[in-house]
């Protein structure tokens, strides 16, 4: 029996020393993981370099550092998100490591005026509250000023436009042992924060926190949107009854809610729906189009609205980008921009090339990009010929209501429809991004990421990428918004419009 019993503890021992050298990599495993993702920056990855951060640098110090040792798979995650987030490429990420979720704040966390709020949530009414209302404002935690906390919690979006990377650090602060994970701080339960007041008086507590089942109610407008998910299911994609409800007019204004940026063919409904809409706003006095949390899909939604928008004798050159890739670009690479509605000089008509000829006069790109790496030029063009057709000119005032978590082609909606006649863009400023991506899996960590391919320049030059567009009228959220009583954003925007 001993004997049986030696044998058995000897196969748990051999069995645990297995699965424990498993979670952990060897510096060879490394660098073979590190050579094959510069090999996948050098060749594919369009936004490394830009902005002067030579990952290469990164890499050789961290095989200096560790040497020997062995190191797990979330301790290279958060290198490699780091060095993802250096880059700047927004529609970039690496996953696959995992980080500690069991302790979280009971409280919620939401900024406001470049402070952080905490906040209670009322789960009956649906609404927040003031944890404190003397002391509404989180001004350390542990004793860690807030701010140096922010600025680390969130290593893949570090170079995200300030008002979105505020956003997401300050909401995720409920989820502290993960937090804490990242900043590589021990948590302490119960921990101390330091509560002020709009004078800077200070106020210490100590937070016990808490398991999943109690843990606050993440802030996040989303989650108060009725059928805000709706696109995520695909029953729902054509349900008209549920679809009817973000089309209204309401005093002469006509109010359409895009909380995502539908494909025609998932989502035929919805399309005819927004034009049977359009017949009946003819006659009101503005249009307001809502993007704010619209976390992007397809440009189709673009160039349908544009058709109403964009006046039948006018060309634009809205958007302009260049795909990195081996030149010529393959026929996959060229169907993947046409998607995009995208397309090189060479594909357009006479018109639309003299539009681009006249654009690129003026056109100056923040970035030079090397023509051996990069593709020619392909251009966004809202031809009103071609756009109108079947539709008629809305020539009232149109107004885009966005936000610091419009993203991705909703902000390339918000990109490029401002400037052009009777449209304004108002709320803040939105998480711009526009790549094209691929993905990617490393073979030793089993890390898999996503990085963009394309460079996106907005028609001022800028890339879309950390920049985001900013708003021609600027509402920010007021207290009664952050705590779910009011839209105080469409509200202003609504009084502003009848003001005029």
């Amino acid at each position: 029996m001993k004997i049986y019993l030696v044998i058995l503890v000897s196969l748990v021992t051999l069995l645990g020393k297995a699965q424990n050298d498993a979670d952990y990599l060897t510096k060879v495993q490394i660098e073979q993981d590190l050579a094959l993702l510069d090999k996948i920056f050098q060749e594919q990855s369009s936004y490394q370099g830009l902005n002067g951060f030579d990952y290469r640098e990164d890499f050789e110090t961290y095989l200096q550092q560790i040497d020997d040792q062995k190191i797990s798979q979330t301790d290279f995650g958060l290198f490699l998100s780091n060095i993802i987030g250096k880059i700047g490429d927004r529609h970039s990420y690496v996953k696959g490591y995992d980080l500690p979720e069991t302790l979280y704040f009971p409280l919620s966390f939401a900024p406001y005026k470049e402070r952080v709020l905490v906040l209670d949530y009322d789960r009956a009414n649906r609404v927040y509250d003031l944890h404190n209302s003397q002391y509404p404002f989180l001004k350390s935690i542990n004793n860690i000023p807030i701010e140096n906390i922010l600025q680390k919690a969130l290593p893949n979006e570090q170079l995200a436009p300030k008002k979105s990377y505020l956003l997401n650090a300050v909401r995720d602060l409920r989820d502290i042992e993960t937090v804490f994970s990242i900043l590589k701080i021990d948590l302490p339960n119960p921990l101390p924060i330091t509560l002020e007041n709009e004078n800077g008086t200070e106020k210490e507590i100590q937070v016990t926190l808490v398991l999943d089942d109690k843990k606050g109610y993440l802030w996040d407008e989303k989650f108060h949107k009725k059928d805000f998910y709706f696109y995520y299911k695909d029953e729902k994609l054509n349900d008209r009854d549920l679809l009817e409800q973000f089309f209204t007019i309401k005093d002469n204004i006509g109010y359409v809610q895009i909380y995502a940026m539908l494909e025609r063919e998932e989502s035929p409904v919805f399309f005819e729906l927004l034009n049977d809409f359009m017949i009946k706003a003819v006659e009101t006095d503005a249009l307001i189009i809502d993007v704010r949390d619209n976390g992007g899909g397809s440009r189709d939604l673009i160039n349908e609205l544009a058709g109403y928008f964009v006046a039948p004798n006018a060309i634009y050159i809205v958007n302009a980008t260049k795909q990195r890739g081996l030149l010529p670009l393959n026929e996959d690479l060229k169907q993947r921009l046409h998607n995009r509605y995208l397309f090189s000089r060479d594909e357009l008509d006479y018109t639309e090339q003299k539009a681009v000829d006249d654009f690129m006069n003026t056109f100056e790109p923040m970035y030079l990009l090397d023509k051996d790496k990069f593709s020619d030029y392909h251009y966004y063009v809202f031809n009103g010929q071609k756009l109108s057709e079947g539709k008629y000119h809305y020539n009232k005032p149109i107004y885009i209501l966005t936000n610091e978590s419009s993203f991705s082609a909703a902000s390339v909606l918000v990109s490029t429809l401002k400037g052009l006649p009777n449209i304004k863009i108002v709320g803040v400023n939105t998480d711009g991004s526009s790549g094209n991506s691929e993905r990617f899996e490393l073979p030793n960590s089993e890390l898999r990421g996503k990085i963009s391919t394309m460079v996106s320049f907005q028609k001022d030059g800028k890339i879309l990428d950390g920049i985001g567009t900013a708003p021609d009228i600027v509402i920010e959220r007021n207290l009664d918004q952050i705590f779910m009583k009011e839209d105080y954003q469409l509200n202003r925007l609504l009084e502003l419009i009848k003001e005029e």
